[in-house]
């Protein structure tokens, strides 16, 4: 697996972060024979269907040191570890309902010396706690990620957005974001990556 894919849309990196993002296909490739923790057809797109889709949030906004964001139904990491890589003064906190995930996100956090990140096995109706943003890859509808989340978001704000939602969805999102009966806001991921893959995918942001 080949990582180049990263430093070709984020040209700033240091060599600490691309010897983090070179080692995650390994880890993910070793810790997915134990755990299925992610598609198994996807491992050979890995940095491109997980890394890089992950990033595209950090394309959409550059959050302010010291933001918090949760990442809800985070499974084996995503989009929390590479976000957490790229952005070492923000501070992340990652949840799933699947206690073995978490373990995968704990091992591979603490293999690449990964410090501004903490998980928990959790439902994330059940959280606690204050954020900037709650951001989360396709683990739900729209709706319902937002009633589960809502007590989540802090009110005082620090960044060019207002706290809210970001969220990472693929296909036709129409009735969905219908749903929401709220304002938002959707960015197709072809206007940051030019990968086929990226042709049916959005980020959609709502402020609480």
């Amino acid at each position: 697996m080949d990582s180049s894919i990263i430093s070709k849309y984020f040209l700033d990196l240091s060599d600490i972060q691309k010897e983090q993002f070179n080692r995650l296909g390994e880890l993910y490739l070793d810790w997915n024979q134990k755990i299925n923790v992610i598609s198994r057809k996807d491992m050979d797109a890995f940095y491109e269907r997980h890394v890089l889709h992950s990033l595209a949030i950090a394309k959409f906004i550059s959050f302010t040191p010291d933001t918090k964001i949760q990442d809800v139904g985070t499974g084996g990491g995503f989009p929390g570890i590479p976000l957490a890589i790229l952005l070492p003064e923000v501070n992340f906190h990652l949840v799933d309902s699947v206690g073995k995930k978490i373990k995968v996100v704990n091992a591979v956090a603490e293999s690449i010396g990964i410090e501004n990140l903490t998980a928990e096995h959790a439902r994330m109706e059940q959280l606690k706690g204050s954020y900037d943003f709650v951001v989360s890859r396709a683990v739900a509808s729209t709706r319902q990620l937002m009633d589960w989340t809502k007590h989540l978001i802090s009110k005082d704000n620090q960044n060019e957005l207002t706290n809210g939602w970001i969220f990472l969805k693929g296909g036709d999102l129409t009735n969905e974001m219908t749903e929401t009966r709220l304002p938002y806001q959707m960015n197709a991921l072809s206007d940051y990556y030019s990968e086929e893959f990226f042709d049916t995918k959005q980020i959609i942001y709502m402020s609480n």
